[in-house]
């Protein structure tokens, strides 16, 4: 991976003239990140190029979460024509590596990541648009546009969605007042810093939702295994401060929204491979099955399981997807 070619003049003109300019791993998007070092400083350049990136909505999050008290990497220069931007390098210390080599801290983090969140939910809600159910609805449907066809489907998809309005409903009615929700909490998505902070990443496409979203986003995270006594604890931990009919309510949210997350992803993760030839998001299909058949067995999803029931039976959900020029 080769840095922009603006990247040299991009750097010289904000005072990092002459910086060795290195990849670091990216994500699933356009988005591409470089280490930049120069002396003894070191910063991260993300290059966000147009039209298939705009890199206003990160900056405006991370000024909006550092103005708020949290760590989100401050903003060292920026070229919006060439989506370039210098960022603080939170250095390579994620939550997920960490967890992997030191599994005796999973508690304790976990519990850091959950006080993240209820300080978020306490701060006045970010300026970015609602969670509404249109976004709800066409996030669900990646399911029936991308997974169903990949597996040779014919499926009921006006149904599906008729069924996710039903069920989203108590849902939209509970985002008053609305939350900011970042949409990609998870453990790659969390930095350990130095000075014992948690550092934030990969927000910018935030939206103003309930507060159950981004707490099924770290418990169900669709690249690291959460045991489900830690969800369970985690979970309890976030609502000790409800009362019973709250934590009893907020649960049904917390199980609809993580099918519908795990829904949406299933679609992703299939599109990323039929779409964008990246065959590895297959593998964290199993995984995205097993949470969202846990989430089906909640009640209040009883007609969405009766969906998959009837569309996506057991022996589909389980098979590996082939993978063909044909499908490509």
């Amino acid at each position: 991976m080769t840095a922009p070619t603006a990247a040299a003049e991009f750097l010289t003109q904000n005072g990092w003239q002459n910086a060795r300019i290195t990849p670091v791993a990216g994500d699933a998007s356009f988005r591409r990140y470089f280490r930049v070092r120069s002396d003894d400083r070191q910063a991260i350049l993300m290059d966000a190029p147009p039209p298939h990136e705009d890199p206003r909505p990160f900056i405006a999050i991370a000024e909006y979460l550092t103005g708020a008290g949290f760590a989100a990497p401050e903003i060292f220069a920026r070229d919006l024509d060439q989506g370039l931007v210098l960022l603080e390098d939170f250095g390579d210390q994620r939550m997920r590596e960490y967890l992997d080599d030191h599994p005796e801290a999973e508690d304790g983090i976990y519990r850091r990541v959950i006080d993240l969140l209820r300080e978020l939910h306490k701060a006045p809600a970010a300026s970015v648009p609602p969670y509404d159910e249109a976004q709800y609805l066409r996030e669900a449907n990646l399911l029936t546009e991308w997974y169903c066809p990949a597996q040779q489907l014919e499926v009921d998809a006006q149904g599906f969605e008729a069924i996710w309005q039903q069920i989203l409903a108590p849902v939209l009615a509970a985002q008053n007042p609305p939350v900011t929700v970042m949409r990609d909490y998870h453990a790659e998505n969390i930095m350990l810093l130095e000075d014992g902070r948690l550092g934030l990443l990969d927000f910018q496409d935030a939206l103003i939702g309930h507060p159950a979203y981004d707490l099924v986003s770290m418990l169900q995270d669709a690249r690291r295994d959460v045991p489900d006594v830690l969800e369970e604890d985690m979970l309890a931990y976030y609502l000790s401060d409800h009362d019973r009919d709250a934590a009893e309510q907020f649960r049904s949210h917390y199980a609809i929204l993580g099918a519908q997350r795990n829904s949406k992803i299933i679609g992703i993760f299939t599109r990323l491979c039929m779409r964008d030839g990246k065959e590895r998001y297959l593998d964290f299909l199993p995984r995205m099955w097993r949470l969202l058949e846990k989430d089906l067995r909640h009640p209040a999803l009883a007609p969405v399981a009766q969906w998959f029931d009837r569309n996506i039976p057991d022996a589909v959900r389980n098979r590996p997807m082939q993978v063909t020029k044909a499908n490509k």
